[in-house]
């Protein structure tokens, strides 16, 4: 019964600190922003830890809660003028045996360059395995755009794709 349900923070950390930060990495391209932000997702977890009515309310706390961060994080970086969207490695320094295959690396740097709004519906919709519906209800936004967000940052991605990587695209 679900209201038999007990919050537990360790737990709840424990199951989902990865998701949390790879939310917040993804959509800011940036490794030690994305720890602060999941550090301060868990923070307001503690904090409201008492109105987790379930697990999956409380997963679905945390990915609206990862991506209401990241947007905030984001929009105070172009307020300061910083140039976020930079070579992956110049931010991170991160060697490439953890990154992945070269066409992985290449791919997180296309995505990081797509307006927010879309990036946040792929990296939900893709990452995430959410329905529209679901990533609507994440983002507090109408379906309709939603999938508008999926539909134009697919289509944004594959162009970005077809100039950018050549090298894996047979016969170019």
């Amino acid at each position: 019964m679900a209201h038999d349900w007990q919050p537990d923070f360790e737990q709840l950390v424990d199951e989902h600190q990865s998701m949390v930060f790879s939310l917040a990495w993804r959509m800011t391209g940036d490794r030690g922003l994305a720890e602060e932000i999941a550090q301060d997702v868990f923070l307001e977890l503690d904090r409201n830890l008492g109105k987790m009515k379930t697990a999956a309310h409380a997963c679905c706390w945390l990915r609206r809660v990862a991506m209401n961060r990241s947007a905030d994080a984001l929009r105070r970086r172009r307020v300061r003028g910083m140039d976020l969207w930079v070579e992956m490695e110049d931010v991170h320094g991160v060697p490439a045996e953890n990154r992945g295959s070269p066409l992985s690396a290449r791919l997180e740097q296309l995505l990081a360059t797509l307006p927010e709004p879309q990036r946040a519906a792929l990296v939900l919709r893709y990452q995430e395995d959410l329905t529209p519906e679901e990533i609507a209800a994440t983002l507090e936004a109408p379906l309709a755009t939603v999938k508008s967000h999926l539909q134009r940052g697919l289509k944004l991605l594959r162009a970005k794709a077809q100039n950018h990587l050549k090298e894996y695209v047979r016969g170019a």
